[in-house]
């Protein structure tokens, strides 16, 4: 059987609808791919190196392809998944790839599934479908295609027909990699983002550490409240200059605080000397959300808050392997009353954008499409993580559409570390977005014509103007240090 990609794959199954979603498929199939919020390494574009084996690309990094094998018995050992105390693991790429392939039916239904099908399809030519006996020969095709320049990440770059790629960055990495990029003039945009989870957030590992490392970068004293803050504008300011767009914030939940200075003090004081407890913490992690939407508003950063996921849920797992493996659980999500001390400081400021993601679904109608219908800083994030699939993205419009339309919402993003994924990841959102808009032309409540128009805007122009990458790159120096 092949694997031959169907040209209609995610349509409507009714004759009208489908007919109508082709025709708006094909006016937005092949517009540039934006990609704002990812977390491919910076160092690929800067070093365009060959990407390594099979094995190594498509399976050892992948969270989705652990989680699922390690629910039907799988050790992690088996997928070459390194331990933390350097004992043995599989380290044959051949055998991690069969025993992908040996377990390929367990992905039927799933995004991993389309995602890493139309790779092999749309990159390497492939055109039998994975499984124990087609495992070496799509294995020697890969393998034997990785080797070669039109396989290197500049290339793809190109050949994917990106515009703009984000990488995501911790405040205290020197950039280099994105300095290195620009200064090769190979054509591409790539920016970092600045995600401040490690110096704002004192359950982050070594915590204390970070916050006195970010004072040693920037020469502030980072144990009082304003040389700390002072530190973190230094650093947004040295991101900005490197073309940043946007900030990204993974806390627990979404809640904020505005508290009084003498409070934040005690709170600072406490998480560096890792005595607070889990409600200081989370006042904390609340005051900083806070914090970073006023510096927004001074510097121009988007802010991007995706909260609700219980990270390293199984603790001998992180133990042994560390984060990232597949074992972070969404939780319900509160929104009206988390982000109500931040809105009243600035829900009616117009040059702030605040990026709203979740993982809890009902929050969708209920919560998170109403505040984004009335606060003119709020849009919604694409649908995410688990729910960065067909049917989450129907969910999605259908939720939320009614009460935010499009125009309150940010088009797609892709979310991901696998490079060679992410134009199966986009074609993937044109599709369902071309299906739902093809709905609304058969209800006769879009006309065709403002559904083609529509279409662009989720494919393209909506996330270039949330992600204020229609904006000119930057162009002054860019410094190391502030």
């Amino acid at each position: 059987m092949t694997t031959m990609l169907h040209p209609d794959r995610l349509f409507p199954p009714d004759p009208t609808e489908r007919a109508i979603a082709r025709r708006l498929y094909g006016e937005v199939a092949h517009l540039p791919i934006v990609s704002p919020h990812g977390h491919t390494d910076p160092r690929w574009y800067a070093e365009d190196p060959a990407f390594p084996d099979p094995a190594a690309l498509f399976v050892v990094p992948d969270h989705y392809v652990l989680r699922m094998l390690y629910s039907q018995g799988v050790p992690m050992e088996a997928m070459g998944v390194a331990t933390a105390d350097g004992s043995s693991v599989e380290r044959d790429p051949r055998t991690i790839w069969r025993r992908l392939a040996a377990h390929w039916h367990l992905f039927r239904g799933t995004p991993s599934r389309l995602w890493l099908e139309h790779v092999l399809a749309e990159v390497f030519g492939v055109a039998e479908r994975l499984s124990a006996a087609t495992a070496d020969r799509i294995y020697d095709q890969v393998a034997d295609q990785l080797s070669t320049p039109a396989l290197r990440p500049r290339a793809l770059y190109h050949r994917f027909a990106i515009e703009a790629i984000a990488t995501t960055d911790s405040p205290l990495d020197d950039l280099a990699a994105h300095r290195a990029s620009a200064e090769a003039d190979w054509g591409g945009r790539v920016v970092p983002t600045f995600r401040p989870d490690p110096v704002v957030d004192p359950a982050f590992d070594g915590f204390a550490g970070n916050v006195r490392r970010l004072g040693e970068i920037t020469g502030e004293d980072t144990e009082t409240w304003t040389g700390y803050l002072t530190a973190l504008r230094a650093r947004r300011a040295v991101f900005v200059a490197h073309g940043a767009t946007a900030t990204d914030h993974g806390h627990p939940s979404a809640a904020t605080a505005d508290l009084d200075r003498a409070t934040c003090e005690r709170l600072l004081t406490g998480a560096l000397a890792g005595c607070l407890t889990p409600s200081d913490a989370e006042a904390f992690r609340a005051q900083m959300l806070t914090e970073m939407a006023a510096m927004s508003v001074d510097d121009g950063l988007v802010m991007q808050i995706h909260p609700g996921s219980w990270r390293n849920h199984n603790p001998g797992l992180f133990a042994r392997f560390g984060r990232d493996k597949g074992a972070d659980i969404p939780s319900p999500t509160d929104y009206v009353g988390a982000l109500k001390p931040l809105l009243d400081r600035f829900g009616n400021e117009r040059d702030l954008s605040v990026i709203l993601f979740t993982l809890d679904e009902t929050a969708y109608g209920r919560e998170l499409a109403p505040l984004a219908g009335h606060y003119p800083i709020l849009k919604l994030g694409p649908p995410w993580w688990f729910f960065d699939s067909p049917d989450g993205m129907r969910r999605f419009r259908e939720l939320t559409t009614e009460t935010a339309g499009f125009h309150n919402t940010v088009g797609f993003n892709d979310d991901t570390r696998a490079f060679l994924s992410i134009p199966a990841r986009h074609d993937m959102a044109r599709r369902i977005d071309c299906a739902f808009l093809a709905r609304l032309v058969a209800d006769h409540r879009l006309d065709e014509e403002e559904a083609v128009e529509t279409a662009h805007d989720l494919a393209y122009r909506l996330v270039r103007r949330a992600y204020r990458l229609d904006r000119p790159a930057v162009a002054e120096p860019v410094p190391t240090n502030p």
